[in-house]
């Protein structure tokens, strides 16, 4: 019996009551009461105490008091790890984490923190607790479950040491496992403690630790989600924002905090990939070598190759943390782990891991979830997956240790096949000589719409462009020049975006190393329009242009040198001389009507009309422009050129309405349109549209039916800077406002 239970019995028996009338009188349990007396507890928290002594008297208070100080000085189990002095960051996550303990909905509250190795899980846990303590005055109690270790700490040995740390009687302590846990439940439940169940391993192995009712709270870490735990919060860690990171190295190392240091703390700790462990080692490196300066450490971090080998230092390794999860896994999920580093991009889907493996999709899903499981792997959306930075480096490490150089090759080599094989089949679906499925498809993915065909090649669009690097880096011009030719027409969907200029470089590039000439003028003109549309460089989209024409004059291809004048005149107008662009397109137009290129042709005759538009020619950019629509419908036009054309003519004519302020006119021009600027997908078409409705209802009096399509059209036209039709779009606003 311990000194409290002792005096706790005698002043009890001195004002004659029973434990269930003591019970009665102070709301402390007859069962807590005789714990506390035959010595099975030690002495209550501060709420308990109180009640006792209201019915008591102040005798017990003393007793306490004298037999927590005997105890201090007594070396004790499950003590907090030293506290980290210089913490940074994790604000919100500490928020939520006292809001979760303060929260009372019934229960003793659980919370899990899980993640990646280095995230500075533990850290987190230990911060809260410190920050806490006073809330817990019957103790604040750390356990190392060593859920990575080969053998994780047993349920039963941690059953053990958490009852003998709250002073439970070794002799009473229950032989099973279910005992063990029931008693604990029991001790929390009659106390205000706070347990940090450090790198749990399973759910097995902690469900039995935690506590059931009362006003306990519990911190468990661990690099699994443990979604098999019911009732918990779950605050899952993401590597530090930049500030944090910078703030980091700050307080570790005194290079790090000199101002004139500052864009290299933020490179160091970008190429730490923000991780706390990577950041504390990289700080730790420098404070212990003041010889050292901060753009040393950079340029030591800036190879890859030996990144990991220098983010080690004593006994810390970015590398030995990752390591420990990457032993937990199955033999299948370290193959899938090691060749997920041939992935270009930096996201990825199964069915990706399911053409480096050879598994089937499903199972390369079960694959992924593994790795996410134990912290290997990122979700970054409902379907798909990304390493961290540091996390990738370890995985081509194991890669090059695991498999030899041939086997890296040919999965390599059958990946980018299989990226770019998918990658045709899909451009495809935007071809006018294809426009649909090929009869023996039988791909992995779903490509029956134009509609899949497009989510794929974008969600997909790093990985087959890695490809696409790679195929030329081997040879493979022709397969780098099918690709390119694939996405001719679906590149009109994404105009703005500044890698189609890589992609017609690269298929230039290829199609110059081929036989085939006419193949390769054709890719110079896909390149000029890449130069002038994408890369908005119009000077150099017309010199490209008109070396196109040059070699086309030199093969006697009409129809080519048709449309390397149409891209020399888009050049021309977008450079804003449209009188040089005007005669081009009128020569182009009657080339591309001498060999019935009817695509090219009612192409440049909407080009045509945009020029006399620009060039003040207002009645007859309208004249052409309903000629245009004529064209179309006469001649035998594949859809998608035929939309493109029916588009910009009818923009031109609502444009030219504006002008002469034919409001009404312009707006059912306009209106009309917008069905199919949908249907073509890209924004500068949509945007103009929207514009021109926003502008007429204004000009006709309707302000407030105006504003919606005005704040639509600024939207769209985010993406293009400075553009004649983004500051009108601002000009409209501010009127509107």
């Amino acid at each position: 019996m311990s000194e409290f239970g002792s005096r706790l019995r005698e002043l009890r028996r001195a004002a004659g009551l029973t434990m269930e009338q003591l019970a009665e009188a102070s709301g402390v349990s007859a069962r807590a009461i005789s714990d506390m007396e035959r010595g099975h507890s030690r002495a209550p928290q501060a709420r308990t105490l109180v009640a006792l002594t209201d019915v008591l008297g102040p005798g017990l208070e003393d007793t306490a008091r004298q037999q927590r100080t005997r105890s201090a000085g007594r070396p004790r189990l499950c003590e907090l790890p030293r506290a980290i002095n210089d913490f940074v960051g994790r604000a919100d996550e500490l928020d939520r984490l006292r809001r979760h303990a303060l929260a009372g909905l019934g229960g003793a509250p659980v919370a899990v923190v899980h993640g990646q190795p280095g995230l500075g899980k533990t850290a987190l846990a230990v911060r809260l607790a410190e920050q806490l303590r006073d809330r817990y005055p019957d103790g604040l109690f750390y356990l190392d479950l060593r859920g990575t270790d080969a053998e994780p700490m047993p349920v039963g040995d941690a059953l053990v040491r958490l009852l003998r740390v709250l002073e439970v009687n070794s002799r009473k302590i229950g032989e099973s496992d279910d005992e063990r846990s029931s008693q604990l439940r029991a001790v929390l439940g009659e106390r205000r403690c706070l347990l940090v169940l450090d790198n749990a391993g399973s759910e097995a192995q902690v469900r039995p630790l935690l506590p059931g009712d009362g006003e306990s709270l519990a911190v468990v870490t661990s690099r699994r989600v443990l979604g098999g735990l019911a009732g918990v919060e779950r605050i899952a860690l993401a590597p530090l924002a930049p500030h944090e990171s910078a703030a980091l190295l700050r307080a570790t190392a005194v290079q790090a905090a000199d101002p004139r240091a500052a864009a290299e703390v933020e490179a160091v700790a970008r190429l730490c990939g923000h991780l706390p462990l990577a950041l504390r080692i990289a700080g730790t490196r420098l404070a212990t070598r003041p010889a050292w300066t901060v753009e040393h450490l950079v340029t030591r971090l800036a190879d890859a190759d030996r990144r990991l080998a220098n983010l080690t230092t004593g006994d810390l390794g970015v590398a030995t943390a990752f390591a420990l999860s990457h032993a937990q896994l199955t033999k299948p999920a370290r193959e899938l782990f090691r060749r997920l580093a041939h992935a270009p991009g930096v996201d990825f889907a199964a069915t990706l891991a399911a053409v480096l493996t050879g598994a089937h999709p499903d199972d390369a899903a079960d694959g992924l979830d593994e790795l996410v499981d134990l912290g290997l792997l990122q979700q970054s959306g409902p379907d798909r997956y990304r390493f961290h930075d540091l996390i990738r480096l370890f995985a081509e490490e194991r890669l090059r240790i695991e498999e030899p150089a041939g086997t890296r090759s040919a999965t390599a080599k059958k990946m980018s096949d299989w990226l770019l094989e998918t990658a045709v089949v899909a451009g495809r679906w935007f071809e006018p000589g294809y426009g649909c499925l090929p009869e023996n498809w039988s791909g992995l993915i779903p490509l029956a719409t134009a509609e899949e065909a497009d989510t794929w090649l974008q969600a997909e669009r790093r990985n087959w462009l890695g490809a696409l690097n790679a195929a030329f880096r081997g040879g493979q011009y022709q397969l780098v020049v099918d690709v390119a030719e694939a996405m001719h027409w679906y590149s009109d969907k994404y105009v703005r975006a500044g890698y189609w200029y890589d992609v017609y470089a690269l298929s230039a590039a290829a199609a110059a190393k081929l036989p085939d000439r006419r193949q390769e003028v054709t890719h110079i003109n896909y390149f000029s329009w890449a130069a002038t549309q994408c890369a908005r460089r119009p000077d150099e989209g017309a010199r490209i242009a008109m070396d196109a024409h040059r070699v086309a004059v030199e093969l006697g291809d009409v129809k080519e040198q048709a449309w390397a004048l149409r891209y020399a005149g888009d050049a021309w107008r977008h450079a804003g001389v449209p009188e040089k662009a005007y005669p081009v397109y009128l020569q182009a137009a009657g080339l591309a009507d001498s060999v019935d290129d009817h695509d090219g042709y009612v192409m440049l005759r909407s080009g045509i009309g945009r020029a006399l538009n620009e060039l003040g020619r207002i009645e007859e950019a309208i004249a052409e422009s309903t000629a245009v629509l004529r064209e179309i419908a006469r001649r035998p036009v594949a859809h998608r050129p035929e939309l493109g054309a029916r588009i910009n003519a009818h923009l031109t004519r609502a444009e030219a309405l504006t002008t002469l302020g034919r409001w009404a006119e312009a707006l059912r021009e306009a209106e009309e349109l917008l069905p199919d600027t949908d249907e073509f997908g890209y924004p500068g078409y949509r945007a103009e549209a929207h514009l021109i409705i926003g502008r007429a209802r204004l000009a006709l009096g309707s302000r407030e039916a105006a504003r919606p399509s005005v704040h639509i059209a600024n939207k769209l036209l985010e993406d293009f800077p400075h553009s004649r039709l983004q500051n009108l779009a601002r000009e409209t606003l501010q009127v509107l406002a």
